[in-house]
């Protein structure tokens, strides 16, 4: 059986399809439905569209590609926004699909689904305006927090100016308390860790930046750096996507911080995400 999986995020929407529970592909267009949100509350009404419109075209595509069943979720932006809901009735709309909009701790919960399966292990999932931290062992979750800060909601609040972004993230991250996190086998998932692997690697393939391990010295290294380009500069570099360009220095410099607060030496990234962890939570749902 063939099934699509459409995920709404707030910088971007992606799609992924699966076969028999095995990733065939996934393809992803940026559309920043989480712009602007930190100051306004809301979504504006041009990212509901181009939000929607994504939807559109990955659910067409999905179809012409023999999915038996398309299911679409959204995540941080539309449940926290006064007005996620009027995202939620434009894809229906335009595209008749329902649009499940998850918590904070169902989006940690898929993300480690999809990361590590059954295995022992931890997640750090930076998206564009949230951020989920989970830790499991032997089925049981140790820590599972979800904060209210991404790579897009940093860009609204402090731009380019590390100071700002420094002061942004401390206040969040302090809500993480004193759990230590480095003890476990870390991964990390998401547009920013995948950068700052693509990065390292002066290019990007899915199949290299899988697995690619990520020290904090260079974590750290690499949102110093960002910080010191122009976002001009940081298009130029190998393995930017474009589109991040302006983002990626605030999420680097967020993973850095994560990684210290949480005493992790390094992490591993994973292509393997909440993409893979939705379909196999309502696999298990039904």
């Amino acid at each position: 059986m063939k099934i699509g999986i459409i995920d709404i995020g707030s910088n971007s929407v992606r799609l992924g399809m699966l076969a028999d529970g095995k990733t065939l592909y996934k393809k992803l267009e940026t559309t920043r439905l989480a712009e602007g949100l930190s100051k306004s509350g809301k979504l504006s009404q041009k990212s509901i569209e181009r939000t929607a419109s994504a939807v559109e075209e990955f659910l067409a595509e999905a179809k012409e590609e023999g999915a038996d069943k398309v299911y679409a979720f959204a995540t941080a932006a539309v449940r926290t926004a006064e007005n996620g809901a009027d995202l939620v009735s434009r894809v229906k709309q335009l595209c008749d699909i329902d649009v499940d909009v998850i918590g904070g701790e169902l989006e940690a919960e898929i993300g480690v689904l999809g990361a590590l399966g059954v295995k022992n292990g931890g997640v750090i999932d930076i998206g564009g305006a949230s951020t989920e931290v989970i830790v499991k062992k032997d089925g049981e979750y140790l820590f599972s927090k979800s904060l209210d800060i991404g790579a897009v909601r940093l860009n609204d609040v402090a731009g380019y100016d590390k100071d700002a972004l420094e002061r942004a993230i401390s206040e969040k991250i302090a809500d993480l308390g004193k759990f230590t996190a480095g003890r476990y086998k870390m991964y990390a998932i998401g547009g920013t860790a995948t950068t700052i692997a693509a990065i390292k690697h002066g290019f990007y393939s899915p199949e290299i930046t899988h697995g690619t391990v990520l020290t904090f010295e260079e974590v750290e290294r690499y949102a110093t750096e960002l910080l010191t380009l122009t976002v001009e500069e940081v298009r130029t570099l190998g393995g930017m996507q474009h589109d991040r360009a302006d983002v990626i220095g605030g999420g680097c410099l967020l993973l850095a911080r994560l990684m210290q607060k949480l005493n992790i030496k390094s992490l591993t990234v994973s292509e393997a995400d909440n993409l893979e962890g939705y379909f196999a939570y309502i696999e298990g749902a039904k």
